[in-house]
């Protein structure tokens, strides 16, 4: 249930154009609704401004493809990260209409216009190709929650004057995302540059010794340019989540 449609419920029972019971009917699984295998938290973009977001990791095709239905059938948008190609694959079986972002690993149904609510541009940088994945799922999660987006990706600080040529567009951005692996080094040279948030995400690419992400994460939030916060490990989610929070109108 989200606010515009709860809006509109409670504008046609103040009309006369529908009844109490019907309307009672219509808020039946309000705020959440138990199924066999979920609980769905329909209150949340009331709550929150977003509807639940389903993750598609651990979960089977038909699992991911049953919480769709009930989610779309209280109107909401659906976002489903973390989904593994063949599962996407079954799961487009059922639901055709959605859109599959396999760099992202998300899907996405959009039958309710996205309005947006953010008052300037989110902008995902990458440092690597190799960070792209999780750079276009904070991208993906940016724009279903109603923001303006604009990426750079592969300009890390192995060639910086990739960075500094698009100098302009980090300094028109609200807020930015900054992905990056191997040592994490370049959220610290964005946080340097820019009076803007900067949200730093680690990622698990690198060799031997990056641990997975570790060594990123913690260079990261040992950063000494004011304004950096960091996410988990390959989160980008949670940076596109946290981003669109922050450049909420």
């Amino acid at each position: 249930m989200t606010p515009e449609l709860l809006r509109e419920l409670l504008t046609l029972v103040r009309s006369g154009e529908l009844d109490v019971d019907a309307a009672l009917e219509r808020l039946r699984t309000f705020p959440y609704e138990i199924m066999e295998d979920a609980t769905l938290d329909h209150h949340r973009a009331l709550r929150q401004g977003f509807p639940e977001v389903i993750m598609g990791e651990g979960k089977e095709a038909g699992q991911i493809s049953r919480i769709i239905e009930h989610m779309a059938a209280n109107g909401a948008n659906v976002l489903v990260t973390r989904v593994a190609p063949e599962k996407a694959r079954q799961v487009l079986l059922d639901y055709p209409a959605m859109e599959h972002n396999p760099k992202s690993r998300t899907l996405t149904l959009v039958h309710r216009e996205i309005s947006i609510n953010g008052r300037g541009t989110i902008l995902v940088i990458s440092a690597g190709t190799s960070d792209i994945p999780v750079a276009e799922e904070a991208l993906v999660t940016a724009r279903m929650m109603g923001n303006h987006t604009e990426h750079l990706y592969d300009v890390g600080v192995a060639g910086l004057h990739r960075l500094l040529s698009q100098h302009h567009k980090i300094l028109e951005a609200s807020v930015l995302v900054v992905v990056a692996g191997m040592e994490g080094a370049l959220p610290s040279v964005v946080g340097g540059l820019v009076a803007r948030p900067v949200i730093a995400v680690p990622t698990s690419v690198g060799y031997g010794t990056s641990l997975n992400g570790l060594a990123a994460l913690l260079g990261m939030l040992n950063s000494c340019a004011a304004g950096v916060t960091v996410v988990n490990i390959d989160n980008g989610f949670g940076a596109g989540y946290a981003a669109s929070l922050i450049n909420r109108l």
